[in-house]
């Protein structure tokens, strides 16, 4: 029978111990600020022998990743972590792993990304790599971040899916602060991720293939971005069925989308991460007011779940989307841009606004969200609003 243990215990160091159940054949992997403690943690594990795991320590976030993708190349089971400059720095082989079908999984420590230097979080990080092709899950609290480790290895292994997973956690304050949790015995978890089979491997001597092969002008580059598209679309039912599994287990709701309130909400936040619990906060106090309103929190950002946002949504009569990274020179933030775009062919929408926030780590004070709620309130009544794009608590 499956049991769990409850902890006291930072995102990161839960991050690292679903790494160590789930026993990746291969870690290549950088240490950067807010991730550190992820690695650090599981270096630790294999040390003192309790995951055997090839442990490749490397020069830089590139060679990590570069790592990863010959190691999943080969068939191996494959993790790493990296944050900000890190992700950033991994550009190129991020487009490598996707397009090769690997299925890597990788936690992402939210981070804002320079210049000015910065430590804190944002999501300017993973928003600059949204289109890589990897599948992309975000964690609100530290337990989330475990469970989206765990789920994360059968997702892309799926053989529906075979495409790498990112799991994102706010950086220090998912990664660093203490969160009372719970984790899954290990012989559960080991059941759950099973044995990696991989069809395609490069060390399978007796069916050989090859990777990462040149498909220039009339070769077959256009299909395999078609096979890319065919893939991330299929695994949003995977992912909801990996999620509904691990859900019965550990007696802890999935949803691609979460909602509070959304039953009859007149009016809604949408956020992604740690925000979304300050907004529930907000939210219950008006709520005891009498006023009608709700929370919707995306935990999967890629695939973008268009339709049940717009179903979601579909009562409201007036919707702010926090962004919690820029898009430049776009008609706004890149969650917005998604929101707006899943609501677009409905036949009656309700007003929207946009609101930039907590860039570099700037505090998201409750007072904040009440004012956006006050903002939706005059917005849903026709009266005059802050604008679309707001840079909410900027001086």
């Amino acid at each position: 029978m499956a049991t769990q243990k409850t902890l006291a215990v930072t995102g990161n160091v839960l991050v690292a111990e679903a790494m160590r159940q789930c026993a990746p054949d291969v870690m290549g992997a950088y240490p950067i600020t807010p991730q550190t403690t992820i690695v650090e943690e599981f270096a630790k594990f294999v040390a003192n022998g309790r995951v055997h795991t090839e442990y490749v320590t490397v020069e830089s976030e590139h060679s990590a990743m570069s790592a990863c993708v010959g190691a999943s190349a080969a068939g191996a089971r494959v993790m790493t972590a990296t944050s900000s400059q890190g992700l950033a720095l991994m550009w190129e082989e991020l487009y490598i792993a996707a397009g090769m079908r690997l299925p890597i999984v990788m936690a992402n420590a939210n981070r804002a990304l320079s210049a000015p230097i910065n430590i804190h979080c944002d999501h300017s990080d993973i928003m600059g790599a949204r289109d890589a092709g990897w599948i992309v899950l975000f964690a609100e609290t530290a337990q989330e971040a475990y469970d989206n480790t765990i789920m994360a290895v059968r997702i892309a292994e799926h053989p529906d899916v075979m495409l790498p997973v990112m799991t994102c956690l706010d950086g220090f304050i998912t990664t660093h602060s203490i969160d009372r949790a719970q984790i899954m015995d290990d012989e559960t978890v080991k059941a759950f991720v099973g044995d990696y089979k991989p069809e395609n491997a490069l060390l399978d001597t007796d069916n050989p293939v090859s990777h990462g092969n040149f498909a220039g002008l009339g070769g077959p580059y256009f299909e395999f971005k078609r096979a890319q598209r065919n893939a991330i679309d299929r695994s949003a039912a995977v992912i909801e069925s990996v999620g509904a599994e691990w859900s019965k287990i550990c007696e802890r709701p999935f949803g691609m989308v979460e909602g509070w309130g959304m039953e009859d909400a007149e009016l809604a936040i949408v956020a992604i991460g740690s925000t979304a619990g300050n907004a529930r906060h907000v939210a219950r106090e008006l709520r005891a007011q009498g006023v009608r309103v709700g929370v919707l929190k995306v935990r999967c950002f890629r695939p973008f779940p268009f339709a049940d946002i717009a179903e979601a949504l579909a009562g409201c009569k007036a919707v702010a989307v926090l962004d919690r990274s820029e898009s430049f020179g776009a008609e706004g933030g890149p969650l917005f841009l998604e929101v707006r775009s899943a609501l677009y062919d409905r036949a009656e929408r309700p007003a929207m606004v946009n609101y930039i926030y907590g860039l570099g780590g700037s505090d998201v004070k409750l007072e904040l969200l009440r004012q956006v709620y006050s903002d939706l309130s005059d917005l849903a009544d026709g009266a005059s609003t802050p604008g679309r794009l707001v840079y909410l608590g900027a001086r």
